[in-house]
């Protein structure tokens, strides 16, 4: 049922999800995600890139100061290394080489205050050094490589932005 539900969502072009904090709402959304640029090819591990992606947004929204909500749609996705096509293994086989393999993803994002917003934009966020850079996420995070590219976007981005320190 739940697969279901997923898939006809994805099929309808857009994956909603909207959390709430006390005051503070977070709303993640993936538009066409079926056209993104580099998935993985399993249904399975689609979902499994989607949900890792919704929950560390949420956690960085969570930085956000009480009464500022984040919204974010993922316009595309194109995670960090190369897929071998002639793996045959039961999950996608990425190999890393540190050329232009680098993460990257097309974002529009906006946080509002009671309505008012404070700071919005489209933006496509990469991380060209992404394996000559410290990672604190280890070898075993999943995703580790796009999670530390989005922290240091929302950082310098969201969170140094004087508008939203202002509020």
């Amino acid at each position: 049922m739940k697969n279901s539900i997923l898939r006809l969502c994805m099929i309808s072009g857009a994956f909603c999800v909207t959390s709430s904090a006390a005051s503070a709402a977070t709303t993640v959304t993936f538009v066409a995600p079926e056209k993104f640029t580099d998935m993985p090819f399993a249904a399975y591990e689609k979902d499994r890139v989607i949900a890792a992606l919704k929950v560390h947004f949420e956690k960085l929204a969570a930085k956000l100061p009480e009464g500022q909500d984040f919204k974010v749609e993922v316009l595309d996705v194109d995670l960090a290394g190369e897929r071998d096509y002639r793996a045959n293994a039961p999950q996608d086989l990425r190999i890393l080489r540190g050329g232009a393999d680098w993460p990257k993803m097309d974002i529009r994002y906006s946080v509002e205050s009671n309505g008012k917003v404070l700071k919005s934009g489209t933006e496509r966020v990469a991380d060209m050094n992404y394996l000559q850079s410290f990672n604190q996420y280890t070898s075993g995070e999943y995703l580790r490589y796009e999670k530390r590219m989005l922290d240091a976007w929302f950082k310098k981005t969201i969170l140094e932005a004087e508008v939203v320190a202002k509020h």
